[in-house]
């Protein structure tokens, strides 16, 4: 089967599709009231299984599919000098044999079925995907409870997936400027916390890992008691929960593993670098330290960055692009974590672009949403953009077990999902003029620029 590697330098936040053309004028989405949201909820059931495996299940009998989401608490965020990129590389050994079902047939079984699968890493989470007709329920839970209780570390298989990671890192990083930059960047604006460390390992721990390393990590982090189970689409809670009992259930608990300490101290003042490849543009890239996935202020920052950053109406697009010309492409970036990570304004220039001009016109954009805040128009139009994304998100069995998961996770309870709708009509300007002036100080940023340079002869 091909699998498209999901390596995501952030997980994705639940709120970010792009909008209709009629949201995009900022006209009304049509949603369900907000007692409709819990309502939209009420059948949903969790357990949580004599190992620590916690199992959600939303029931949607729609279409005789279902999707499953396995979300383990590991990404590069919980990785150490040495072994950096462990977490991703098991997006890789996860579907290379174990002991019923051996290298390839985790994918040949699947396909069989019907079903398809895959995986994507983060700085704080490793999540496998698997979508799949029902009658294929029983079958699904063989080889999941297999690769989880019997993982194969074949070390010519190793050797060989170690291989297809570094091609990997160099077509997403070595050879990709934005990739390239995103790093450096990243690996500047922390200097204790390990968010600094690429999600795809630095090349000399790629080239070093060992089996005993990968061993270890599988045990600690892959256990039951580290994972949550999501399912959605055609099955009910009783099914579900028998076939967990029969399947993983049996799987031993591990010690909890050893939690992040490091926080990263406050920045004292603003930090630069210059990534010098061949390139046809330059790029820029502006990180602030922001917050983490349960912070109150999640709602008012994801509607400021909207603002800023997304469409062709948003303020830096219209400054840098139309006004100015002085950018062809200008956005914002951000997905919470478990600690404040870092949200990002980025520029693609023209070919001979002026870096400094941006980097000024940028700076100006920020400097009057701290002092001015935002408009009553410009606040609706997000608002609105966002709810209709929120709504869009839960049409799909895929999107409703990707914002479980995520808020089960990241925010502590997957019932925080059906508050989302509440929580943002509850924001105002002045809730996004002061999360302006606390993320936009001008001390806490980092600044990229990849300046281009031309190919030796």
């Amino acid at each position: 089967m091909f699998r498209q590697s999901l390596l995501w330098t952030s997980c994705l936040a639940l709120l970010v599709a792009p909008a209709a053309d009629a949201q995009a004028q900022g006209k009304a989405a049509s949603k369900p009231a907000a007692t409709s949201t819990q309502k939209l909820g009420a059948n949903v059931e969790t357990r949580t299984f004599k190992n620590g495996l916690k199992v959600i299940v939303w029931p949607d009998h729609d279409i005789p599919n279902v999707a499953l989401y396995n979300w383990f608490r590991v990404g590069s965020r919980n990785e150490y000098p040495g072994i950096t990129g462990l977490s991703h590389f098991f997006e890789h050994m996860m579907f290379n044999g174990a002991k019923k079902f051996g290298p390839g047939e985790f994918d040949r079984v699947m396909e069989a079925n019907g079903g398809s699968n895959n995986a994507f890493t983060s700085e704080d989470v490793t999540v496998y995907q698997d979508w799949f007709p029902r009658s294929a329920l029983d079958i699904i839970f063989q080889l999941e409870a297999d690769r989880l209780q019997h993982l194969a570390f074949d070390p010519k298989v190793i050797e060989s997936e170690r291989g297809v990671v570094y091609s990997e890192r160099r077509s997403s990083v070595d050879n990709n400027n934005m990739g390239a930059l995103i790093e450096q960047v990243q690996a500047t604006a922390f200097v204790a916390h390990p968010y600094q460390f690429p999600v795809i390992g630095w090349p000399s721990d790629i080239e070093s890992w060992r089996i005993e390393d990968l061993q270890r990590y599988f045990k600690t982090y892959y256990a039951p008691n580290n994972g949550t189970l999501i399912f959605t689409g055609a099955v009910t809670p009783a099914e579900i929960f028998t076939l967990v009992e029969k399947y993983l259930e049996p799987i031993p608990a591990q010690p909890a593993p050893e939690p992040v300490r490091t926080l990263e101290p406050e920045q004292q003042g603003e930090r630069r670098v210059v990534v010098k490849k061949v390139s046809q543009s330059p790029l820029l890239q502006i990180a602030y330290h922001g917050m983490s996935g349960k912070d109150a202020d999640q709602e008012a920052l994801t509607l400021l960055l909207n603002i800023l950053g997304d469409g062709d109406s948003s303020r830096l697009h219209r400054r840098l692009v139309e006004e100015e010309r002085v950018a062809i492409r200008a956005s914002t970036m951000y997905s919470p974590g478990f600690d404040p990570s870092l949200v990002w304004l980025t520029a693609d220039l023209p070919t001979g672009g002026d870096l400094t001009r941006a980097e000024a016109l940028i700076t100006e954009e920020l400097a009057r949403v701290v002092k001015d805040g935002v408009t009553d128009a410009e606040l609706r139009k997000a608002r609105n953009i966002t709810l209709a994304n929120f709504w869009r998100s839960l049409e799909t069995i895929n999107g409703r077990a990707y914002a479980l998961g995520s808020s089960e996770v990241f925010r502590g309870d997957y019932r925080k999902v059906f508050d989302s709708p509440a929580r943002f009509e509850r924001v105002t300007r002045d809730d996004i003029r002061k999360v302006a002036a606390r993320i936009f100080v001008p001390e806490h940023r980092t600044v990229g620029w990849l300046v281009p340079t031309e190919a030796a002869d």
